[in-house]
Parts: C-alpha cells; structure tokens; sequence
C-alpha cells in the first residue's frame, strides 16, 4: 500500500491502490469514494471521507440508480461505490467498481438463482457453536462456499467455555478443513480473541448457523456492544435470528466485519470452492490411471484405494460425492436458464425485425 492510499480516511474500511485506480475516471465526474455499510430496499448506507474536512461519517444514499436485473449486480454490502453527494433530495450511487471477492450462495429451495451475501472480502469467518455437536457436512459447505468467494477461510469454534474437548472438536475440523487456520475461542473468558483479532484485519465477513455467537464475536472484534445478542433455545442448542440484515461495522485496529443474518441452509452456487474445500481428494484423483475416472471401480484408482484402506473416510468422500452432484444441478440449471434467456432475446430482435421491415398498409 503507497502512503497516498494509507493516508486517505477510508484506508481503515479498506480502501488501497487497487481502488483508486479503479476510482479514477470517476473521481473526474465529481464522484466520491464510499463503501456500502448496509442495503436496504433502494437505499442504503454509504461510509465516506467528507471531501471538506476528510472526516468519515456514514450517508443515506439512493442505489436505485445502479440497479439491476441482475440481482448478483445489484449493491452489495463491502461494494465500493461512487456517490454522488450533490445530489437531490438525497446523496446517489452512481456506479460500482469492480469487485475483487464475493460471497455468493444458492437461494433457498428448489430455486437456481444466486444469493449474494459480501462483497470485496478477506477473510471468511465460519462461526461454529461448541455448545452442540459439530456438523461436520455442514462445516464443509461452509468451507466450499467460502474457498469459492475467492477470500481466505478462517473457522472459530465458538462457547468454549461450555465444553472441555474443545481441542478434540478442533482436531476433527481440522481433519476436514486442509489449509484452514481453526481456532477455539470464547468471548466470554475471551480466550482465542487475541488470534482471533490478529487473524481478521482486513475484511471480514461472517458466517454460521444462528445461534452460533456470530453477533458475540463481532462485539468481541469491534470491543463494544455494537450487536444485539440474543439467548439460543436450551431445548435445541439453536438460535434465533439476531442479526436480520447484512451489516459492516469497523474495528478499533483498523478493518471491518460483515456480521450476516444465519444460515439455515448453505447452498453452493459454483463448483471451484469444493477442489479447495476436498484439497485431498483432488490430490488422489491425480494420481488414478484414467482421467476420467469415477472412483468407484476403475483399476488403478487412487482414491478408490485411499476409501479401502481407510485413508480417506468414506464419510469425507460421501459429503464430496454430493456436493458435486449439487454443484452439477446448479451448472445445469444456470447453463438452461442462460439458453432461455437468450433465446427470449433473439425472439424479440427477430419480432423487432420483422415489424421494421413489414410494409405499410395505408388507408
């Protein structure tokens, strides 16, 4: 980072050389650099450097002007926008610049689309309760989703105080997050809080079921009760929804976390997290005879012999197994959509056509 880029008042949120580049031509038009805090129906919260005094202060802005049927174009929380504060009756996004990285999963249910839940990310923060047993199914999707935004996975094992095997959970994590730093904290006795802040200085984005303590983790990062926190069900060990939108608070040491709303179900919507995420099973099938190799009965298959002698779990290469066959559908579905989308184009450049060059019919 140049000492112009450190210098400028948005540095802390993120901003470097990277982004005044990509700022430039919009600096000319007048524009000023914010980061996007919250979105909220048309609206949201803006943080910008006063172009007076370069103090930061957060804005109300309208970005309806950059909207888009695209709803994985549309803003975003950690989007880096262009805001146009002259504007009335209120301040407007203009554009968006591109993003670097950005959490995207498949929406709920039967549906194809894409859900886009942070964007220009560090670090992804996997928070996982302690307080119940851990899923490991669940984690690993996690982790696909995660290595697929293009930032760096973190997982923290959340309530240590609650148990005494916490370091036995993290073994077995640790046995199906190759390449992951996971760490045991607790916020309150605040042990692994130090790592855990040394860990996230840049941006990062939460993650996790409700329930799991992200809102106590992001009050343990930021040192002051800036989320609600709220009881979880002693019934269940689950929680309920305490964090109900996408939200970026800074942090006293410089960087920002994106708390976000829990995730009951964690959809992929692409496929290249799952070779980060299944990093040992992509290492065995590199060494099988074939390459095309299925790894169910081929001769000569590295990870059908990995499975018979028990050096990968079969539980690993199930939860593998059907994350692929998901990552499939969703290709498959997106590839249908897309053909739809363009033949609906061409019928109506045809339709266009034919009435540009019908004859006129006169009375």
């Amino acid at each position: 980072m140049s000492s112009l880029s450190a210098a400028h008042p948005l540095s802390g949120f993120g901003w470097n050389d990277d982004r005044a580049a990509d700022f430039a031509p919009l600096a000319e038009a007048g524009l000023t650099p914010a980061r996007i805090a919250r979105v909220d129906r048309g609206r949201c919260d803006v943080v910008v450097a006063d172009p007076g005094t370069g103090e930061v202060r957060t804005v109300r802005a309208d970005s309806r002007p950059v909207g888009d049927p695209d709803v994985l174009k549309n803003p975003c929380t950690g989007d880096w926008a262009a805001v146009d504060l002259s504007a009335s009756p209120m301040p407007v996004v203009s554009a968006l610049l591109p993003r670097g990285t950005a959490i995207v999963r498949k929406t709920s249910g039967k549906r194809s689309e894409g859900q886009l839940l942070a964007a220009n990310i560090d670090t992804v923060l996997i928070a996982v309760s302690l307080a119940a047993d851990p899923d490991l199914g669940r984690i690993e999707r996690f982790l696909a989703l995660a290595w697929e935004s293009g930032a760096e996975p973190l997982v923290a094992l959340t309530k240590a105080d609650l148990v005494d095997d916490a370091e036995f959970v993290r073994a077995d994590v640790e046995g199906i997050a190759p390449g992951v730093t996971v760490l045991v904290v607790s916020a309150e006795t605040g042990e692994g809080i130090d790592v855990l802040r040394a860990c996230t200085t840049g941006t990062t984005a939460l993650i996790g079921q409700s329930g799991a303590g992200k809102s106590t983790l992001t009050n343990a990062l930021a040192g002051s009760e800036v989320m609600v926190v709220q009881q979880v069900r002693s019934v269940d060990e689950k929680g309920r929804h305490t964090t109900t939108t996408r939200e970026l608070i800074p942090l006293p040491g410089g960087g920002v976390v994106i708390d976000t709303p829990g995730l009951r179900g964690v959809g992929l919507y692409g496929g290249e997290g799952l070779a980060h995420a299944f990093s040992e099973i992509e290492e065995l099938a590199a060494d099988c005879r074939f390459d095309d190799c299925s790894h169910t009965s081929e001769p000569g298959c590295a990870v059908l012999a990995a499975r018979e002698d028990g050096t990968l779990p079969e539980r690993r290469w199930e939860s593998y197994v059907k994350l692929q066959k998901e990552s499939a559908w969703i290709a498959s579905r997106s590839d249908a959509r897309l053909r739809a989308e363009r033949a609906k184009e061409w019928k109506n450049i045809t339709k266009s056509m034919r009435g540009a060059n019908s004859p006129v019919r006169h009375r």
